[in-house]
């Protein structure tokens, strides 16, 4: 009987435990976790004001290099144009230099206006009218700047002549006509300073090259820069 009794009164201190264990024992609700999606719509806006920025900065570059490459061709311009003012600037003034000399008599080794030769002469003009300083006699001035098709010969040019190998004689090209005559002015033995043409049946076929000795720019070559005699 005692121990049936005691069998109870331990199974009834079971049962109150694991009440009171049940009853403290909380289990806690599992942690929930969101997470903010952008929609579709969202992520569209995003691209398209990308794109956008994007072909703004694009078109800014265009325009950037557009208005530098303008200013670049306009720069090149006016340069062009500043040169060709030069140029044919320093042409007329050698020109209407050797122009005063018309009628001047031709005195071989002269270099005044009161007798000169053909190589003092082109000397005396390019000096005066453009600083420019070249060799005494024609030979030599015939081995400066540079060799010009007789084709393509302009005001200014210096032409060559020789009555036999060596170069003899030496005019500047006063004018090239519309039909391509040649027209220049030297200092000739017969007459004195004048204006001759390559058509003339005497200097036509004594004719041998051309020296271009004034540039694009109105200056003078760089193999000018030394003075031979």
């Amino acid at each position: 009987m005692k121990k049936r009794v005691l069998f109870y009164l331990v199974a009834f201190v079971s049962t109150i435990s694991l009440q009171s264990c049940v009853t403290n024992y909380v289990v806690s609700k599992p942690a929930t976790y969101t997470k903010e999606y952008k929609t579709d719509a969202k992520l569209a806006a995003i691209d398209t004001k990308m794109e956008n920025d994007k072909k703004l900065l694009i078109n800014s570059f265009i325009s950037e290099k557009a208005v530098a490459i303008a200013n670049a061709k306009n720069s090149l311009k006016n340069s062009e144009i500043a040169k060709a003012i030069k140029h044919n600037k320093t042409i007329d003034n050698i020109l209407t230099e050797a122009q005063t000399y018309l009628g001047t008599p031709y005195r071989y080794g002269g270099t005044t206006r009161n007798g000169i030769d053909c190589s003092a002469f082109v000397l005396s003009v390019f000096g005066a009218a453009a600083g420019l300083t070249l060799p005494r006699v024609a030979a030599s001035q015939s081995q400066e700047g540079e060799t010009i098709e007789k084709e393509n010969l302009q005001k200014g040019d210096l032409i060559f002549f020789s009555h036999g190998r060596r170069i003899s004689h030496v005019g500047i090209v006063e004018d090239v006509t519309e039909e391509g005559e040649v027209k220049f002015i030297h200092a000739a033995t017969s007459k004195g300073v004048m204006i001759s043409s390559l058509n003339d049946s005497y200097w036509g076929p004594k004719y041998r090259f051309a020296k271009r000795v004034i540039n694009e720019n109105g200056e003078s070559y760089n193999n000018l820069a030394s003075t031979n005699f």
